[in-house]
């Protein structure tokens, strides 16, 4: 297992929120955890995983030409 387990606080900082935001994640299902024992540990890679899903592409919009009148 080359996946490092992460706190719910280490999640907190690597996405800059409060404790409460991974602790809702893990409440809602909405993202991937480990319980191990009584703690709850989140997998490095579930983090970027939820960062990719969840990340806003651009909108590119191509140039509208006028007619000539």
């Amino acid at each position: 297992m080359s996946d490092r387990l992460l706190t719910v606080a280490q999640v907190a900082e690597l996405l800059g929120t409060t404790v409460r935001f991974p602790r809702r994640l893990i409440a809602e299902r909405r993202i991937t955890f480990v319980k191990v024992g009584s703690h709850v540990r989140i997998p490095e890679s579930a983090v970027g995983d939820y960062v990719a899903a969840h990340t806003v592409r651009p909108v590119t919009r191509r140039a509208r030409y006028r007619r000539a009148a």
